[in-house]
């Protein structure tokens, strides 16, 4: 889900996916299902596993994760930046914070996962701006009161320029004059089409390349691809639409790979539709 509202706004900003540099504050299971799917997401466009690691760096409650550091888990240790290379980036404190990664990496894309309420500050936002013409901000814990930034404070400080993505529901920031709608990352939006696509293909397993393929289906439905002020997805009162399009996607990615019976594309989304599952009642009356 995530991966899929980046995608978006990056294709919003003209740019490539595999060209970013993101920073993540968390190290928890989150970070690390998000983690995943950013690379094998750059791994389809070229990059090879390590290149795409290292475009990832990792905040946690000690700071930067680096190979300095005690204690590390499995997951960690595959994003924990050589300390050596590193050492410098601290402003005279033993931590690395989150400020300092900001100022050195120059991000372009910010992922809250961390539930530290208005972890991503001013002076966080602004220094990324600073470097970044279009940056991409993702608060996404919740409950809201743990959301690491509100859109409207983001939003202020990039002068309107950032495109932002939330955890929980936020009302749309009006900014200038404009009114700027903020997309939650509501998993709704996948996990119905990528359900659908497996069932109606009849795939023996879920690939990496069946995920990155849902991500891309999502992303492409984007409004913001067209309007930078819209949302970086389109409304759940589309989710059926937006299911059908991931499960074509899933589907036939899935027979591309192998784990599915060919078929033609028409067949394919005759089957889609026969799927699904259509809330249809009969009609009642109070006696």
């Amino acid at each position: 889900m995530t991966v899929a509202v980046a995608m978006a706004a990056v294709a919003a900003s003209g740019g490539k996916f595999a060209d970013q540099r993101v920073v993540l504050l968390g190290a928890g299971s989150a970070a690390a299902g998000i983690t995943g799917q950013i690379v094998n997401a750059m791994r389809s466009e070229g990059l090879t596993e390590e290149q795409a690691r290292q475009r990832i760096w990792l905040v946690d409650m000690r700071g930067l994760v680096h190979s300095g550091q005690p204690d590390l888990s499995a997951f960690m240790r595959d994003y924990a930046r050589p300390f050596e290379t590193v050492a410098g980036w601290s402003a005279g404190a033993d931590v690395i914070s989150l400020l300092d990664v900001v100022k050195h990496a120059h991000p372009t894309i910010l992922i809250g996962t961390a539930a530290q309420p208005q972890a991503f500050s001013e002076a966080v936002v602004r220094e990324m701006a600073r470097h970044v013409e279009r940056p991409i901000v993702f608060p996404l814990s919740n409950p809201t009161s743990k959301a690491e930034a509100l859109p409207a404070d983001v939003i202020a400080w990039t002068r309107g320029r950032a495109f932002v993505a939330t955890g929980s529901p936020f009302d749309d920031v009006e900014y200038e004059g404009r009114r700027i709608r903020v997309g939650q990352c509501n998993n709704a939006y996948i996990f119905p089409g990528v359900g659908l696509g497996v069932i109606a293909a009849q795939a023996q397993r879920v690939t990496d390349a069946m995920i990155v393929a849902a991500a891309r289906a999502l992303s492409e439905l984007s409004p913001a691809r067209r309007d930078s002020s819209q949302s970086l997805l389109p409304p759940l009162t589309e989710v059926r639409q937006v299911a059908k399009h991931v499960a074509i996607a899933v589907a036939s990615q899935a027979q591309r790979d192998g784990v599915a019976n060919a078929s033609s594309p028409e067949e394919l989304q005759q089957r889609i539709e026969a799927t699904m599952w259509t809330p249809s009642y009969l009609p009642y009356r109070h006696a």
